[in-house]
């Protein structure tokens, strides 16, 4: 009996999961701080014990009849849990949990630059979001010159407003500067949107040291004409101006400077400079020498050669002064230099040329000697593997290249360019420089490639394509917490069969997590099979070196038809079954009722034609069972006699007399009489007849005989009296004796009242009338 209540209270709790009986309305709340909300639990149950909710402040107990529950949300809790639950019996509860989400916008959110802003470096920019609540429902994002650059989200758990941190990392270069960035915090649950804050704009002034507009190192003056010379420049901060004339300071502050009757034989020198550096520009008479290549880009070991010429008419000769492969001087319109090896790092060719009038100038060409590195390698600088929202450096080495300032590092996350930067170095000879790459490690990252290359970009007299080197690919390892992917809500195997490590849960995570399964709070093994005990609410838990995360499975644990059965039961005809032949199984099996080999529905009235054996044969969708069991219909019974209710028998005296009593009923009835008892009375039972013999009947003997069949079902009685002839011959005479005293009574009466009256008409007389007797008959 006790595993017949157990296998109904789980048959119970099976349905109240599949069914869910208790419906919130609204489901979820989402609510601002100090803002209060109510909240229905309705159930579509018609009986049940009890509804109410259950909250920190206490419970609320509501009435059977009703089927529903209000729950008002405090307006000013941050940590606010709610469940209504419904109590069918003493035994059985259901609940459901509210989900209660309880924001507030941001106060504010501010941005800040953190360190100086200098071409070259990397410069960190910082977005505050002050009080906000729940911060894990906050998507930052990035702007720079109006378009999305960078979007966070942030893994704090707390519900409580606090403040939080973004920062950006921007490679500065002069072209950056005046760039405008800003930053935004959305607020989303799903996909509720709740607006956006956004900072102010923070514009980028970079700082880099003065470069020249034009590069022109002399102009044309006429002796003893006024000038103006003109020394543009541009930096941040703009740069301060200095002149020389014939190298001696002269005075002007200005990138412009005025000359007055001008001398074929002095040079002007200006010098533009900001705390980052400086550059200097000179004017003179240009010297009739022109170079071919003006400009000269050679790799280091390969053959140099320029050729300078002049068109002046009063040239006396000309020539190279260079250590490696000068010329004598030669007589013009043109003199070569050639070198098949340039093996020398540094080195200015001058071609010279003598006039006439023993004036005397020169020119030097733009000699640019480079190298490709000897390798280009991208390497880590934080220790250990990167981590989920942690910064990580990376480093990209370039070991032995020449021709630095014309170097361009560039950076790539997947083939995506990322950064790129250049190189302020005067470095001549080969020399090794590196470039950094900050990295905030995301999930998605892992496995996939950075790289970089190193280009040598020589402009227009260098060769095509440019010089560039790539690294080996740099393969990322991103720890991070496991996120389950898929796991189902409710999963069914059958017995014996099944074990929980079966259910389908996957979890992304590095290193790869643990799943651990837990069973009413402990762990179980998850490879043990399972049996139909075994139903209910699973937890899987995903665990790394990082953190854990769980889910819940409910489980149900099928197995094949079982009955749990009588051999034998009873019904009244016509009534139902009071304990029904049961088949435990999962899923409920179909129930089928076979008779003399013939399958039938099973009658919701009983007949005494339906006692016999049965076979009942449960299936579901694992299998049949079947049960044989007899089941006997009691019946009430069903009199015949010589007997009819409250019916008389006349007996004259001195005769012998029967009554008989015959009633049939499942069970067999018993009969008996009930009679006042006489010496002449004798009962006697045969099966299902029972008879009263009365021998020489007396008047003693008048009165009246009940017969009484008896079983479970019930009891029936059938009534017979009885009279004596002289008893009614008796009775007969009383009878005529009153009917004769009734007519004297009326007969009298009438006599009395008869006789003979005289009327006088005396208007005025005042006797009363007498009464005259009648006069005598002749």
């Amino acid at each position: 009996m006790l595993h017949l209540r157990m296998a109904g209270l789980l048959m119970l709790m099976f349905l109240l999961y599949a069914l869910d009986p208790l419906s919130l309305d609204p489901p979820v709340v989402i609510k601002e701080y100090d803002e209060g909300v109510e909240v229905n639990c309705t159930t579509t149950l018609e009986k049940y014990q009890s509804m109410n909710w259950r909250d920190k402040t206490g419970d609320r107990d509501l009435e059977e009849e009703f089927n529903f529950v209000t729950w008002s949300v405090p307006p000013s809790k941050w940590d606010v849990t709610a469940t209504c639950k419904i109590k069918l019996n003493s035994s059985v509860e259901c609940s459901k949990d509210l989900e209660i989400i309880v924001y507030k916008k941001p106060n504010m959110v501010a941005i800040q630059p953190i360190n100086d802003v200098k071409e070259g470096t990397q410069h960190q920019i910082q977005c505050d979001i002050i009080d906000v609540a729940p911060v894990q429902n906050v998507t930052l994002i990035w702007y720079k010159n109006e378009q999305n650059i960078k979007m966070e989200t942030f893994n704090n758990k707390t519900k409580t407003p606090v403040n939080v941190s973004s920062f950006l990392s921007v490679n500065v270069n002069r072209k950056e500067n005046g760039a405008r960035f800003r930053c935004e915090a959305h607020m989303a649950f799903g996909p509720r949107q709740l607006g956006h804050v956004t900072s102010d704009t923070y514009t980028l002034s970079v700082h880099y040291a003065p470069e020249l507009n034009v590069n022109t190192d002399y102009i044309v003056m006429e002796e003893g004409k006024d000038l103006t010379l003109n020394c543009e420049a541009e930096g941040n901060p703009p740069p301060n101006f200095h002149w020389t004339r014939n190298g001696k300071p002269i005075t002007g502050k200005t990138n412009k400077f005025k000359i007055t009757k001008a001398k074929i034989t002095t040079t002007y020198s200006c010098n533009a400079s900001n705390y980052l550096g400086s550059v200097t520009k000179e004017f003179g008479i240009p010297c009739p020498l022109m170079l071919t290549p003006n400009e000269l880009v050679v790799r280091f070991g390969d053959r140099a050669s320029i050729n300078c010429s002049t068109s002046a008419a009063d040239a006396a000769g000309m020539g190279w002064e260079v250590p490696i492969g000068g010329t004598g001087f030669e007589k013009p319109p043109s003199v070569i230099w050639t070198i098949e090896k340039l093996e020398e790092w540094t080195i200015d060719p001058k071609c010279y040329i003598t006039l006439k009038n023993d004036h005397q100038c020169s020119v030097m060409p733009k000699v640019t000697i480079y190298k490709t590195p000897d390798s280009v390698s991208v390497s880590a600088l934080t220790d250990g593997p990167m981590v989920e929202d942690k910064q990580h450096v990376l480093q990209c080495e370039i070991v032995s290249v020449a021709g630095v300032p014309n170097l361009t590092v560039t950076w790539y996350r997947n083939g995506n360019k990322v950064q790129t930067e250049t190189f302020n170095s005067t470095c001549v000879s080969p020399c090794t420089v590196n470039s950094t790459l900050r990295v905030t490690a995301q999930r998605d990252y892992n496995g996939i490639n950075f790289h970089c290359e190193a280009e040598l970009n020589l402009g227009p007299e260098g060769p095509k394509p440019n010089p560039t080197s790539t690294s080996e690919p740099y393969i990322a390892i991103v720890h991070y917490k496991p996120l389950i992917k898929a796991c189902p809500s409710q999963y069914a195997g059958l017995e014996d069969d099944f074990s929980i490590d079966k259910v389908p849960c996957q979890a992304d995570g590095n290193p790869p997590p643990t799943l651990n399964w837990y069973y009413q709070g402990k762990l179980i093994n998850a490879s043990a099979p399972l049996t139909r005990t075994e139903s209910g609410r699973y937890t899987a838990e995903f665990v790394n070196d990082l953190d854990k995360s769980s889910t819940f499975v409910d489980v149900t644990v099928e197995y094949g038809p079982s009955f749990i059965c009588n051999e034998r039961y009873e019904v009244v005809a016509n009534g139902k079954l009071q304990q029904e032949c049961k088949a435990d199984g999962v899923p409920a099996p179909n129930i089928l009722w076979i008779k003399n080999g013939k399958e039938m529905a099973m009658p919701q009235r009983w007949t005494k034609n339906d006692t016999g054996h049965y076979k009942l044969k449960a299936t579901n969708k694992h299998g049949s069972a079947t049960y044989m069991l007899y089941l006997d219909v009691l019946c009430d019974y069903l009199f015949s006699s010589n007997m009819t209710l409250l019916s008389t028998v006349h007996i004259t005296p001195g005769d012998n007399v029967t009554l008989d009593c015959h009633a049939e009923g499942n069970p067999e009835p018993v009969i008996y009489w009930n009679y006042s008892s006489a010496e002449n009375v004798w009962p006697t039972t045969r099966g299902h007849h029972s008879s009263i013999i009365v021998r020489g009947a007396t008047s003693t003997n008048a009165g009246v005989y009940m017969c009484v069949a008896t079983n479970k079902v019930g009891s029936v009685t059938r009534r017979k009296s009885t009279a004596s002839f002289m008893l009614w011959w008796v009775i007969l005479l009383i009878c005529i004796l009153l009917l004769i005293i009734l007519l004297m009574i009326i007969y009298h009466k009438f006599c009395k009242n008869s006789g003979q009256y005289s009327f006088i008409n005396n208007k005025e007389s005042t006797i009363p009338l007498s009464n005259v007797p009648p006069a005598s008959k002749p």
